[in-house]
């Protein structure tokens, strides 16, 4: 008998079975796949980085080592080292957590879990067998998988989602990408840099449209200016067909007008669904939401007391480090702690470059509101490290309470703004003001001074270098 069971090892799981174990409970994770990390490790976050960086060194190689006074001939893209050197880092990072498990003594099952009763797990192994576990509590991490369209068909070759995108054997003469939020933008980018033609369709009107719209036109522009994007706004994909080589993909605007692209492959980014197939949650009762989702209470437990649910199969951003605060909520709120996460502080990041990175409230969410704010912006091109480095485009935006000053929102896109990003999650968390911000010394020359200069321009446009 386990104190607790956990179906799914991405990061809310693991993380989960962690925090667990360290507060003393005997603890089981079950993970179908022969590896520990879920999508994120294994085909999202970590091998889309990995391969974000490497094409970055060759685009940079090819377009801005020689104003540094660097000399290079004959820069060639070698893909498969490039995908080579990306699966070693998904092997190494997902044997840390197989480290981590030993460490904490959470006992490993692999197969696939599904629910006999509340109390009462099932693991089908792939070869057929089967055992039983017993749990007190049970926590459902089983994630997302990637969505298509109802006129869309996806053959894993030509046709493609983001886990075929990783491990592409040639660069695209022409890769049409459906959808312009978060993966397609920074797996377009990844083929964009090594000599890829990309297009872009999107239905919305703009890129990362659940963002601040400041932070979406000005990835348009810099993807276009840096990296030749196409983008066809507004446009509804009626189809996708692949021949040989060769991908058609047909849309339409809001006037009926048909858009038609020929490629050869197309990259279908159209968001992520919860994936609860073959959980058997009916046998246990567990009910899901009208998306699908499986519905939570306040202490993200279902409807069954005694079973959980953590990250992209509940309600909320698809995000890792969304799925990893919720498994150490859970795990204390299980040992009879009240451990709280404050949904609004979490931050979500675009892994282009620049990059993109927000937290808080959009511009148009506190207009919506009716709440009354100032703004303050500071553009890179006015910093002296981002002149050093070359990376002048992008700009930090900062939203304050207009009577109090506290700050509200902070969206930025530009170097290493994924990194700055943490600086404007502690100032919220603790309820800074921009003016409180402004008067911590920030080093020079550093990127994140131009946050410092962002409060100083929202705290009566006091900015200092522009």
């Amino acid at each position: 008998m386990y104190d607790v069971v956990i179906i799914g090892s991405g990061p809310g799981g693991y993380v989960a079975a962690i925090r667990c174990a360290q507060l003393g409970m005997k603890t089981a994770l079950i993970e179908k796949y022969s590896t520990l990390g879920g999508t994120c490790l294994n085909v999202g976050c970590i091998p889309s980085k990995a391969l974000l960086d490497s094409s970055e060194h060759y685009y940079n190689a090819t377009h801005t080592f020689k104003e540094h006074g660097i000399d290079v001939k004959d820069v060639k893209v070698n893909i498969k080292q490039m995908i080579d050197r990306k699966a070693g880092v998904v092997k190494q990072t997902c044997e840390g957590i197989n480290y981590l498990m030993k460490k904490n003594k959470i006992d490993v099952h692999t197969g696939i879990g599904s629910f006999i009763d509340k109390n009462t797990i099932k693991v089908t192994a792939a070869d057929g067998s089967v055992k039983e576990l017993k749990a007190a509590k049970t926590i459902i991490a089983t994630g997302s998988k990637p969505t298509s369209l109802p006129n869309v068909a996806i053959d894993k070759k030509r046709i493609i989602t983001s886990t075929e995108a990783l491990e592409l054997t040639e660069v695209p003469k022409h890769l049409i990408v459906i959808g312009g939020g978060v993966i397609g933008m920074e797996l377009g980018s990844v083929y964009a840099r090594l000599g890829a033609k990309v297009s872009v369709v999107e239905f919305m009107d703009t890129l990362i449209p659940t963002m601040d719209r400041a932070l979406g036109k000005e990835l348009i522009k810099v993807s276009k200016n840096h990296l030749g994007f196409d983008f066809y706004f507004s446009h509804k994909v009626t189809g996708a067909t692949a021949k040989g080589k060769e991908v058609t993909v047909t849309a339409e605007d809001k006037d009926g007008k048909v858009l038609e692209l020929k490629g050869d492959y197309v990259l279908v980014a159209t968001g992520r669904r919860p994936y609860t197939e073959g959980l058997g949650l009916e046998a246990a009762g567990v009910k899901l939401d009208e998306r699908g989702r499986v519905a939570v209470d306040g202490h993200l437990q279902t409807n069954v007391p005694g079973i959980y649910a953590i990250g992209d199969v509940v309600v909320g951003a698809m995000l890792a480090h969304k799925a990893e605060e919720e498994g150490t909520f859970v795990a204390e709120t299980m040992a009879g702690q009240k451990p709280h996460i404050n949904y609004n502080l979490i931050p979500g990041v675009v892994y282009t470059w620049p990059e993109v990175a927000a937290v808080g409230y959009t511009e148009e969410q506190l207009k919506k509101e009716g709440k009354a704010y100032k703004v303050g912006n500071f553009p890179f091109k006015a910093s002296g490290r981002a002149r050093a480095s070359m990376d002048l485009d992008g700009f930090v935006k900062v939203l304050a309470d207009k009577t109090t000053d506290e700050i509200l929102g902070v969206h930025m896109i530009g170097p290493r703004v994924a990194d700055m990003i943490a600086e404007a999650v502690v100032a919220m968390e603790f309820r800074a003001s921009a003016e409180d911000v402004s008067r911590m010394s920030h080093a020079h020359p550093t990127f994140t001074e131009s946050f410092k200069e962002a409060c100083l321009a929202a705290t009566d446009n006091r900015a200092l270098h522009i």
